[in-house]
């Protein structure tokens, strides 16, 4: 951790800085989970050792409950599961994440003592816990999730006091990051990662955190001088000042004084009326818009949990139609739209509509966001995806250039999304190469191949509560 030093950031308590210079896509610093578990809804689907998602996983004999990739990836991890098993076992069902994540900690630091690795910055009594800044209604989940915990705790493992786990508790409640799959393309678990702890937030920050074989890396995401404070997001900048101060507030207890929120910069974007030819629709024509938008939003949200992906055509459609002559295309609303649209018709294989969208939402994204945003780089690279789906190679190829570009700097070049990515861009160059040449035997030949293996990211629509995941988990 020598690329980093402890300091107090004013108005924030204790922060990290550079203790050198950095530049777009330096790895920071890297750090392994001092525990992680998987989410209840997936212990099924994901294997418990690696994070990986198979078709079919083996289950432990034991507990019935962990499953994992193969006998390698269980021995791998034995240590973690091993007290975890009996316990299981002995109180006869299932603690939620929150409580196994909790208890896997517990054990850790009694086995290991509080600080487990040389490289560690700072203890878990030294992290705040906010308990006394929680409301009401959290509170009595809180103190549901300690009492189901004593009765997990075996009695054979060091006992301790309510203080020093409500503690804990506390500290995954408002630290837990959110562990992603193996390429990094949904929100699998929730790990606790001490150093990470330790970055505190802008809503424009410097830095940003990706989950990289096992590990998570701060990268920088452009310049950072020696002696300045290291920054990552915690919501999601497509959010309204007031909507990302609210949440800030609600979920990480503290007033966000950035200078995007005090200027309340790009807002005017978000919500912004369509100019043409110099003349801006009224204020009063915008915001019926944007009520409409936002009405149509919560009926295609309804569909969409429901799997009625024509219904959810038909609404965005609608919506479109009647907003998009009026709202900008910098507009959340609006951008949403065509984002559910695009992927929605991607699935359904209407691709020349769904890349005409998906093309749309990266313009809008790229006025929005920082330009090595993450979300940026998986956006532009589902439209490249779309694209090439809809036979448009150009373009295709186009946005998997600027997708990698982005990703080479947030993910870097060991990723497996990014390897991925470079396996695009290689065959889509390939393909523009033999499109410029003769576009009658292009077309041939990829009709022919795309019987064998296309490119794909077909995946179905993800629900609602799966969109753009803040940087820590919350429990909801």
């Amino acid at each position: 951790m020598e690329n980093v030093a402890v300091f107090d950031s004013p108005g924030k308590g204790r922060g990290l800085k550079a203790t050198k210079e950095f530049w777009a896509g330096d790895v920071i610093f890297s750090e392994p989970s001092l525990a992680a578990v998987v989410f209840d809804s997936l212990a099924e689907r994901i294997c418990h050792s690696c994070f990986r998602r198979q078709d079919k996983l083996q289950r432990c004999g034991q507990c019935k409950f962990a499953h994992y990739c193969d006998r390698t990836c269980q021995r791998a991890g034995w240590a973690e599961h091993k007290q975890e098993c009996s316990a299981i076992k002995a109180f006869g069902k299932v603690p939620n994440e929150n409580i196994r994540l909790v208890a896997r900690i517990m054990w850790r630091l009694d086995k290991e003592g509080s600080v487990v690795s040389d490289m560690q910055l700072t203890t878990l009594e030294e992290l705040e816990d906010h308990i006394t800044d929680m409301q009401e209604d959290d509170l009595k989940e809180f103190k549901v999730d300690i009492h189901n915990f004593l009765d997990y705790w075996p009695r054979n493992s060091k006992q301790h006091t309510i203080d020093v786990i409500s503690h804990i508790f506390g500290v995954i409640n408002c630290n837990g990051f959110t562990v992603s799959d193996q390429r990094g393309l949904q929100a699998v678990g929730v790990g606790l990662f001490p150093n990470l702890c330790l970055v505190n937030h802008d809503c424009w920050p410097n830095c940003t955190v990706i989950l990289n074989h096992g590990k998570i890396e701060l990268r920088s995401l452009g310049k950072i001088a020696e002696g300045e404070e290291l920054t990552v997001t915690y919501v999601d900048y497509l959010n309204l000042s007031e909507e990302r101060r609210r949440l800030l507030k609600t979920q990480y207890f503290f007033d966000c004084t950035c200078e995007h929120c005090k200027n309340g910069t790009k807002d005017d974007l978000k919500l912004g009326g369509r100019e043409v030819e110099g003349v801006k629709p009224s204020e009063e024509q915008v915001k019926e818009a944007t009520d409409y938008c936002f009405e149509m939003l919560e009926k295609m949200d309804k569909a969409r949990l429901n799997a009625d992906y024509h219904e959810v055509v038909k609404i965005c459609r609608e919506c479109i139609e009647k907003t998009e002559p009026i709202l900008a295309d910098t507009h959340i609303y609006l951008l949403r739209m065509w984002s559910t649209l695009s992927e929605v018709q991607a699935y359904l294989q209407y691709f020349d509509d769904a890349a005409e969208y998906a093309r749309k939402m990266v313009e809008g994204y790229m006025k929005l966001y920082h330009p090595n945003n993450a979300a940026l780089g998986m956006a532009a690279m589902r439209a490249g995806v779309t694209h090439w789906q809809a036979g448009q190679i150009e373009i295709a190829h186009g946005m998997i250039c600027k997708a990698y570009a982005i990703l080479m700097v947030t993910h870097g070049p060991t990723h497996p999304i990014t390897k991925d990515l470079d396996s695009m861009r290689i065959q889509t160059e390939m393909e523009l190469r033999m499109f410029k040449q003769n576009e009658y035997v292009y077309h041939s030949m990829r009709e022919a191949a795309l019987k064998n293996k296309p490119m794909t990211m077909m995946h179905e629509p993800k629900s609602v509560e799966e969109g753009i995941k803040n940087l820590f988990h919350r429990r909801k």
